[in-house]
């Protein structure tokens, strides 16, 4: 082998994997709804409500729904309500639910496994918190039907901790959004980043390894320039 073959070969090794892990994300994301649940009242789509070491969240943040749907509430872990940011439910001083749309407010669900359901008549975008925690992020969001609302525009008030949901738009789009929900920067996807990284990574030990190789003589022959110790 000399070196041109050497190098043509680890390119084409991290073309591969770069192609193959591309496809796989594709495969992964295509064809398939991430939503658990039907949406009937009985199979309803469901959020479960979490406690995890400091971190205190709905999983998915972000839900699609038709009008009609309902959503049930598990209380997987912790003490948690689901509640409506209106100003009949406490902590909250703004309406961020569509006009003529109901309130809801479970009250603080404190054994593991209790549930809270509800059904969504109103199209528009629906954002809500959990009383304990609400200051400490513990917030989400919801689009029934079509964005709309008080809510489909700006983001939730920022007395809410490091709470962030994703916009109407996208919730639409993906059906469902887990937590923790990272915002699109413009920048490449997380998994496409790290694909990139690990063929940059490839190329780069490629290089120095070619290099060595040809200070070492091992892939001397006649297309070849000997630049090392004879």
């Amino acid at each position: 082998m000399n070196r041109r073959e050497f190098l043509a070969g680890a390119a084409g090794t991290s073309a591969l994997a770069l192609t193959s892990t591309t496809a796989t994300a594709q495969e992964d994301g295509e064809g398939s709804d991430p939503r658990q649940g039907s949406g009937t009242k009985d199979d309803p789509y469901i959020v479960e409500m979490r406690t995890e070491s400091s971190e205190y969240y709905f999983d998915p943040v972000g839900i699609y729904v038709e009008p009609g749907d309902t959503i049930q509430w598990v209380n997987a872990s912790g003490d948690h309500s689901t509640t409506s940011y209106t100003t009949d439910n406490p902590q909250s001083s703004v309406r961020r639910i569509p006009d003529g749309a109901d309130s809801w407010n479970s009250g603080t669900l404190q054994e593991d496994g209790a549930t809270f359901t509800h059904t969504f008549e109103t199209p528009g975008t629906y954002d809500y918190y959990c009383i304990p925690h609400k200051t400490l992020g513990m917030v989400a969001r919801l689009v029934v039907g079509e964005p709309g609302g008080p809510a489909a525009e700006g983001s939730i008030p920022n007395d809410v901790g490091s709470g962030i949901v994703p916009d109407s738009k996208t919730i639409v789009e993906q059906k469902a959004l887990s937590y923790p929900y990272i915002p699109n920067t413009g920048a490449s996807s997380l998994p496409g980043l790290a694909v990139g990284a690990l063929t940059l990574f490839g190329l780069g030990n490629a290089y120095m390894l070619s290099e060595y190789d040809v200070l070492s003589g091992r892939y001397k022959n006649s297309d070849d320039t000997q630049t090392g110790l004879e």
